[in-house]
């Protein structure tokens, strides 16, 4: 099994992510909160942003990797995890 395989399996994906930040939204958004709740609902809000940007930097250097060949052909090229 692949790296991001198994790294799909055991964390959610952009897409779960982006679902879990809208109810944190929705929940503070609502005011219905006591104030701890709120600042939890706030960290939880910040850690799934924070983890939804890395996804989308990873996926921009994947997406960067696509380069064309003397062709005009697109190729991918191995990431370089250094």
């Amino acid at each position: 099994m692949s790296d991001a395989t198994s790294e799909n399996s055991t964390e959610p994906g952009f897409d779960q992510i982006v679902e879990r930040l809208r109810a944190v939204v929705t929940r503070l958004e609502d005011g219905n909160l006591s104030l701890e709740e709120s600042l939890s609902a706030y960290e939880q809000g910040v850690g799934l942003a924070r983890r939804g940007h890395e996804l989308l930097e990873k996926a921009e250097k994947r997406v960067e990797l696509l380069v064309r060949d003397s062709d005009g052909r697109l190729t991918e090229q191995q990431l370089d995890d250094a």
